[in-house]
């Protein structure tokens, strides 16, 4: 494996175009006020489109990419939630880019967070393709402010989701706050209302930088 590559903190430059995972003004939310129930939270007249396969309550906004003005750094639910699951560079909405190390990543640089980081991070970032690396790492609003690492990860996984977590206090519905989900919480995923999917990338690989320009290099 080898040292990864990053880059300084620096001042967020202008963006261009929005990422396609971002949304835009016009997407008004679509949600209604949840409400408690015996088995969690729950929309008053939810249907099954509301929930995913896991049964987890989804926030929805209106599908109308591109009217009024981009809000950069606000993922669109549905569209985060499809390019992770179908791993698209969340960028562009192409194909995210594979070889026999897996998918590309970029994620911020937390080697200190565990011995064999990055194996088993779990990240609401979706994947990318190498065209698209130098917008994300000069526009995205968590990494052009932090250190980061491209990688390759064989195994990433959908392992939960990231959201409002609610609670029920004397009667009253409160939201606590966002917080990271796992699909194995069952207790705690009655009471999210999921904004972004997040997955555990697993057999990973930190990359070279020379391999975004060069790919016939490997590390």
């Amino acid at each position: 494996m080898s040292a990864g590559y990053q880059t300084a903190p620096r001042p967020l430059p202008k963006p261009g175009a929005p990422p396609y995972t971002d949304r835009w003004s016009q997407e008004a939310l679509l949600t209604p006020e949840v409400i408690a129930t015996p088995r969690g939270i729950a929309f008053p007249d939810e249907v099954p489109l509301d929930r995913d396969r896991w049964g987890v309550l989804w926030a929805g906004r209106a599908l109308k990419r591109g009217q009024g003005k981009p809000v950069y750094g606000t993922a669109h639910p549905q569209r985060q939630r499809s390019v992770m699951r179908r791993l698209r560079c969340h960028v562009c909405n192409g194909s995210a880019d594979r070889d026999g190390r897996g998918v590309l990543w970029v994620v911020e640089d937390r080697r200190g967070d565990w011995e064999d980081w990055p194996e088993g991070l779990a990240t609401v970032h979706p994947p990318l393709c190498p065209r698209c690396v130098p917008r994300a790492v000069g526009e995205c609003h968590h990494l052009a402010r932090t250190p980061w690492v491209a990688l390759r990860a064989r195994s990433p996984q959908i392992v939960g989701v990231h959201g409002t977590v609610y609670r029920l206090t004397r009667g009253e519905l409160i939201p606590v706050g966002e917080e990271t989900v796992r699909y194995d919480d069952l207790p705690a995923l009655r009471w999210v209302l999921a904004s972004q999917a997040v997955a555990a990338l697993h057999d990973c690989t930190l990359l070279d930088p020379a391999e975004l320009t060069d790919p016939t290099r490997k590390g």
